[in-house]
């Protein structure tokens, strides 16, 4: 990966993206410079090389496994899900709860903790007590997604950590595999994000791979009709029943979401129109005549996929933050202060 001049390392948070992308983000993106208490310029003095810290831990993270930017982008998904964008997701378990680590959606499926903590100490030697875990996790999963080719969005800024997590909530409100698609709607609904985002963020699946387990009903026994599902690409279920023996030892062996696994594209999009997703949720997106459209639409255009998906990213970053005085900066990602 090549690097953008060196005089890019001294602009703002906000500044540092345009000069390292070199596109317009007022006609991409025309969101306000601030929302609330949050702003995209809030760390601009306390914190001048918080984006370049950022920039180097994912890359760094990427060089090791490129399977981690995948990783960082349902960290950020998960912990936004369960009561907003707080860190609560980073934080071990305690005397006074269950942490969210090892809810279901989360026990042994997310990964990059550790980059987030290097990021942190990283970040604590240049800012101490400044900048929090959930501010971190939203920048690397930006991050995340440029260096794996897709294209930067705006973020705003000033979010502050959680003192607590729920396992129980997290079990609860995180979307399933497992679901139809009017259940994951309504808990894009409970969060406040739209038919619309339910269609574009599933797009981040263009990204990782995923455990047998989770698709392994439809190439055997799918909705117990003893059958593969009938939807599912006939060559690609021969190759994933390869991958994914009927047995158990298999359930944690992993199959890409996607052809381009490394690569944030629209091949995902391309995939269900041909029946070749991977996960039931996903290909359901066809069988619903609002969301096929769009699949259809994302398919062909991938320019306006990026777009929406920037947007959809913001709304999603922007869940239940907390600001102010409220809450804290942690100076342990996995421990309240």
């Amino acid at each position: 990966m090549s690097f953008k001049p060196s005089h890019c390392l001294t602009l703002s948070v906000f500044s540092l993206i345009t000069c390292l992308y070199p596109f317009t983000f007022a006609q991409m993106y025309p969101f306000p410079y601030s929302s609330g208490q949050l702003n995209y310029n809030f760390y601009d003095r306390l914190c001048p090389k918080l984006p370049m810290i950022v920039r180097y831990g994912v890359l760094a993270a990427l060089k090791d496994d490129t399977r981690m930017a995948a990783s960082l982008l349902r960290m950020h998904f998960h912990d936004c899900f369960v009561n907003g964008c707080d860190g609560s997701l980073l934080l071990d378990d305690t005397k006074d709860f269950k942490g969210e680590k090892n809810a279901f959606p989360n026990r042994n499926s997310i990964r990059g903790y550790e980059v987030i903590d290097k990021i942190k100490g990283d970040v604590e030697q240049a800012c101490p007590s400044t900048v929090s875990c959930v501010d971190i996790l939203t920048l690397a999963a930006r991050e995340a997604v440029v260096q794996s080719g897709g294209n930067p969005w705006p973020v705003l800024l000033g979010r502050r950590d959680g003192l607590t997590a729920s396992e129980k909530a997290a079990n609860e409100q995180i979307p399933s595999p497992f679901e139809p698609l009017e259940n994951i709607t309504a808990k894009f609904a409970a969060n406040g994000l739209d038919f619309k985002d339910v269609v574009v963020l599933s797009g981040a699946h263009t990204l990782g791979f995923a455990q047998c387990f989770t698709f392994k009903r439809r190439l055997f026994d799918f909705k117990g009709s003893g059958n593969p599902d009938p939807t599912l690409d006939s060559s690609l279920l021969s190759s994933l029943r390869t991958t994914c023996p009927n047995v158990d030892s298999s359930n944690t062996n992993l199959a890409p979401l996607d052809s381009t696994s490394s690569m944030f594209d629209n091949v995902f999009y391309k995939n269900l129109m041909s029946n070749g997703g991977l996960l039931e949720s996903d290909q359901a997106l066809i069988g619903d005549q609002r969301s096929a459209a769009m699949v259809n639409y994302y398919s062909k255009y991938p320019y306006l996929f990026n777009k929406d998906f920037g947007e959809s990213m913001t709304k999603l970053g922007n869940i239940g933050v907390l600001t102010g005085q409220v809450g804290e900066i942690r100076k342990k990602c996995g421990f309240v202060n």
